[in-house]
């Protein structure tokens, strides 16, 4: 009987056994390595399956980036965003399988300029470093073979790209034709109406007419809905009183950033290393006689002076040989050959800051604040457990407040709100987010505080009543009054000035507006009124504006082309034609890549895809 046991037990370990090795196939050390290495492919070329996962993976960190927060993989999916990499990388795919079939590569110095150009592999001499090579390409998951191979299959997929974007032109007559419409100038005469113009001053209104433009303006008289939120809160400044500090801790804590208030002598300095002392000798001569200034030699050897700036630095910021001779100017100029650990360099001083000494009683005050905050700060973070102990027995709001530190209140929030707590930008997103019926929380604030909120009430947009703003309603009708017989008047005048009349026999005050483009700004004109002039089409042509409630008469006067002479125009044909070579280009290659995906033919391993994407859940 126990032999019979012992042959049903191996059974039952080898079924579970083959279960196992079924349930992982596909997986491994990779997280998705094993048999499936691939989510698919384009023709002889695979699409790698930690290819795709590094390449998601990025994606989502830059979409919680812009978004400023997590978001969860639905919506990652909901937002398209794993569908736009696998095109992405199927696009990527259909090239290198060309680049493939065509022969095109690169060798392998090609290769070697294009690892030892990538920052992450060099140490600190700025030289090619092994150990972080490989460092960097073990975090990736990527054997040398395999990282190289891939720099030579890009390399050779940017040779075919170029081929194929590169020299396309921009239509000239398309270009020339923006150029026109963007810098295209009109001269124009603008005149305001006021009551003045007017025949009769506006009667008083009549009931109907004010019920009339009470109803028909509904807008200009509702009160917007709000959240009522109740809240408690607490912050480190509303502990400030209750935190003790003592002299002695304030007289430490000064000896401790003593750098912030005893700094020493500084220089703002730039610094050039050379291959050879011989070399640094030779510029310094150049320097002084007056051959080449320091930006000049700088600018020689390839840098910029953003790349020599050290910034402000101490005596002990600089190696022996050199911080005597940099310390021994006695106003800026240039110091050295120096040995350094990079090399011979000479050093230019731009600026000397003295050292400076700040004493105790001046900044007490300020480090007493700085104390107290910090104090406040952990006091409230060894409470946080207590406060949330106390609404997950039930207490409310009001009961924090009665039985913590924690202060309440409440708030009509929308939002725009920004007074008290609502300045706080976490409590803002709370409480755009609370729904009824969301039980309160301990949550965070920027300041180290912390809050917790309830919704009582949405408050629903409300039509205030016509005797609450009939003072509203009569002014609001008089200003619409008044427009709509100043534009009837106007239309009277641009009548008129057709006819032949001029402003000044229309006792109208002009400005003339001179040669402006339609992108242009006149100070104290509205910017609608040069939309307005730009829509006429024939000189002389008139027409009634309105604007920030104001009625215009708009005559154009000129109809002048672009002015060929300035830099200006010359940037912005520039400009056109570069983004126009460049959509064409796109457009060039977004067909070319459809023809090579339809003529290689797409393979995708929708498990191999659901896989990745279990990483994200």
């Amino acid at each position: 009987m126990a032999k019979a046991k012992g042959k049903t037990a191996n059974i039952f370990v080898w079924i579970i056994l083959g279960l196992l090795i079924i349930g992982l196939a596909g997986f491994g050390v990779d997280g998705f390595g094993g048999s499936v290495r691939s989510i698919g492919s384009v023709g002889e070329r695979e699409i790698r399956v930690n290819d795709y996962f590094r390449a998601l993976q990025q994606e989502i960190r830059a979409a919680e980036a812009e978004a400023g927060g997590a978001i969860s993989f639905g919506e990652v999916q909901q937002m398209g965003l794993d569908q736009a990499v696998r095109a992405r990388l199927v696009t990527t795919a259909a090239l290198e399988n060309e680049t493939l079939k065509l022969g095109i590569s690169v060798g392998d110095d090609v290769v070697a300029e294009e690892i030892l150009a990538i920052p992450a592999f060099r140490g600190f001499d700025d030289g090619f470093n092994r150990e972080a090579y490989r460092f960097a390409l073990q975090n990736e998951g990527l054997s040398e073979s395999e990282f190289e191979d891939q720099i030579r299959i890009e390399t050779a997929r940017g040779i075919l790209q170029a081929a194929l974007t590169s020299g396309v032109p921009a239509p000239a007559t398309y270009t020339e034709t923006l150029t026109t419409y963007i810098a295209e100038q009109r001269s124009f005469s603008v005149a305001q109406l006021d009551q003045s113009q007017l025949d009769a001053p506006v009667p008083a209104p009549t009931d109907a007419e004010l019920q009339a433009h009470y109803e028909e303006n509904p807008q200009d008289f509702t009160e917007p809905g709000f959240r009522r939120i109740s809240y408690a809160w607490v912050t480190p400044e509303q502990l400030y009183d209750e935190v003790e500090v003592d002299e002695a801790l304030l007289r430490d804590l000064y000896e401790q950033r003593s750098d912030e208030f005893d700094r020493p002598e500084r220089r703002l300095v730039e610094r050039l290393i050379f291959p050879t002392t011989t070399e640094a000798q030779d510029a310094l001569a150049r320097i002084e006689s007056g051959a080449a200034d320091f930006a000049d030699i700088v600018a020689e050897r390839g840098l910029s002076l953003d790349d020599a700036d050290m910034g402000d630095v101490t005596r002990d910021d600089l190696t022996p040989a050199a911080r005597d001779g940099v310390f021994a100017l006695d106003g800026p100029g240039i110091a050295g050959p120096f040995d350094t650990p990079f090399g011979p360099a000479l050093f230019r001083v731009n600026a000397i800051l003295a050292a400076q000494t700040i004493g105790f009683e001046e900044v007490r005050d300020d480090l007493r604040v700085d104390l107290a905050r910090d104090r406040a700060r952990r006091l409230i973070a060894d409470r946080y457990d207590d406060y949330e102990d106390l609404l997950a027995g039930g207490a409310t709001l009001e009961d924090l407040a009665r039985e913590t530190e924690m202060q309440s209140g409440q708030i009509d929030y929308r939002g725009d709100s920004r007074e008290g707590i609502a300045g706080y930008e976490a409590f803002r997103d709370a409480a755009d987010a609370l729904t009824d019926g969301d039980f309160p929380e301990i949550m965070g604030l920027e300041d180290g505080g912390v809050f917790a909120l309830r919704l009582d009430e949405e408050v629903p947009a409300r039509l205030r009543d016509f005797d609450d703003v009939v003072v509203q309603v009569i002014e609001g009708w008089e200003a619409a009054e008044i427009r709509r017989r100043l534009s009837e008047r106007a239309e009277q005048l641009a009548a008129r000035l057709a006819a032949g009349e001029s402003f000044d026999d229309l006792g109208l005050t002009v400005d003339q507006i001179e040669a402006i483009t339609r992108n242009g700004f006149v100070q104290g004109l509205p910017r609608p009124l040069i939309a307005e002039a730009f829509a006429l089409r024939t000189e002389g042509e008139t027409r009634v504006a309105t604007a920030d409630g104001q009625v215009y008469l708009v005559r154009l006067d000129e109809i002048l082309p672009p002015d060929a002479a300035t830099p200006e125009t010359e940037q912005l044909r520039e400009a056109i034609t570069e983004q126009l070579r460049q959509a064409i280009a796109q457009d060039l290659f977004t067909y070319y890549a459809q023809r090579l995906q339809a003529e290689a033919g797409i393979q995708l391993n929708d498990a191999a895809i659901q896989a990745v994407h279990q990483n994200f859940r």
